[in-house]
């Protein structure tokens, strides 16, 4: 089947041009002059692959990629930029442009391009094919288990951690793309824009597996006697340099009056940690951006507990709806950026414990988390308590 390409330049002669060697080529071209042409032809015609120059008067070369791209994430779209048009080539590229070609056009380069989107249409094609393959066969198996919890559980969690993991890993194929790029034109710009895409994800992928390990791993709660306000000391020492690069202010409210209860310290602070760290990156969303980022780290005593932490933030906030998910698998408000891991981990931390979390939340103004722990031991077996083992 002959392939089918959208030509789109406001240069008559470049059209011409172009459209005789893509005819050439072997390819079905049309052509456009304006954005707004080109959309209306691409909505009738759909062609697999869009050629077009950055800068249009009217629709420009990035709000049309962005309409492609809605209308079908699947299409390939080159760029056509001057040489002058670094800042908008790196921003196509972060709407998923397939690649750009500089101006005057090289008849290699543009079938060094075409070959890209060929292979990255082939590539999505097979994927597409293989992901329905999967799923068929996932659908089968999950009917033949569809009575054992256990297994629909391990279904869910599959499910969410292949969400997470493609996430990630087209994450790091954009960074491998622009580093290529990089490379290839010896640009410095370029270089460190891949970079940095590229130590996200790998973050990223750092924190999955080690959420991934902390959620699996089964171990008996390590309890001893230990002072309740340690540990936010501790979160608080750890977590203020950070707060200050982000210009959000952390503050302890200590309870100094609380009496020594036995939990797991280590179980216990990469909860409170994570409940942390999650409320720092609310206040980096909050409206107005006027208003400065805090966060409180507090402990106090109520009848009925051993103690009371919570966790206050003014930052974005969540409305009921998100509430109610917050501590469901995978369930992550940070969209691309989270796991969901993290809170189904302290939730699971208290839940051990024989505690109590739930979460108070308003849009716009912020959430507090507050987590409540019992006076007593909460594991059964008495041999893992070590008062010789202070905090």
């Amino acid at each position: 089947m002959t392939e089918k390409i959208l030509l789109v330049d406001d240069e008559e002669g470049i059209r011409k041009v172009l459209g005789i060697y893509l005819m050439d080529g072997g390819y079905a071209v049309s052509t456009a002059e304006s954005g707004e042409e080109a959309l209306e032809i691409f909505k009738e015609h759909q062609p697999s692959i869009v050629l077009t120059d950055i800068k249009m008067p009217g629709m420009d070369g990035i709000e049309l990629l962005k309409k492609i791209k809605a209308e079908n994430p699947d299409t390939e779209v080159i760029m056509i930029t001057g040489h002058g048009d670094i800042d908008l080539t790196i921003k196509s590229l972060q709407y998923d442009a397939a690649d750009f070609i500089t101006k005057p056009i090289n008849d290699e380069a543009l079938e060094v391009a075409l070959k890209r989107a060929r292979e990255r249409i082939s590539m999505k094609m097979k994927l597409k094919e293989y992901t329905e393959d999967l799923e068929r066969l996932v659908q089968e198996k999950t009917r033949q288990l569809v009575q054992s919890e256990k297994l629909a559980a391990v279904g869910e969690t599959v499910a969410g951690l292949s969400h997470a993991i493609k996430n990630i890993a087209g994450g790091l194929k954009g960074g491998i793309f622009v580093l290529e790029k990089g490379i290839m034109l010896d640009n410095k710009t370029y270089l460190i824009n891949g970079w940095e895409m590229v130590q996200r994800n790998v973050d990223k992928i750092s924190k999955l597996t080690l959420d991934m390990l902390n959620y699996a791993r089964e171990r008996e709660l390590q309890c001893r006697v230990c002072n309740p306000n340690g540990l936010l000391e501790d979160i608080f020492n750890l977590m203020e340099s950070r707060a200050k690069e982000l210009g959000i202010d952390l503050k302890t409210d200590l309870d100094e009056n609380l009496h020594d209860i036995c939990f797991d310290p280590d179980a216990l602070h990469t909860c409170l940690l994570n409940l942390v760290t999650n409320a720092m990156d609310a206040c980096m969303i909050i409206e107005p951006p006027d208003r400065s980022g805090e966060v409180i780290l507090q402990s106090k005593k109520i009848d009925g507990w051993g103690v009371e932490y919570q966790i206050v933030d003014n930052g974005c906030g969540m409305d009921k709806e998100t509430v109610d998910k917050i501590f469901q698998r995978f369930f992550s408000t940070k969209g691309t950026k989270g796991t969901g891991l993290g809170l189904m981990i302290s939730k699971k931390v208290i839940d051990d414990h024989k505690g109590e979390i739930h979460v108070e939340s308003e849009e716009g103004k912020g959430s507090r988390f507050i987590i409540r722990l019992p006076h007593n031991d909460p594991v059964q077996d008495k041999n893992n308590f070590d008062e010789s083992k202070p905090v």
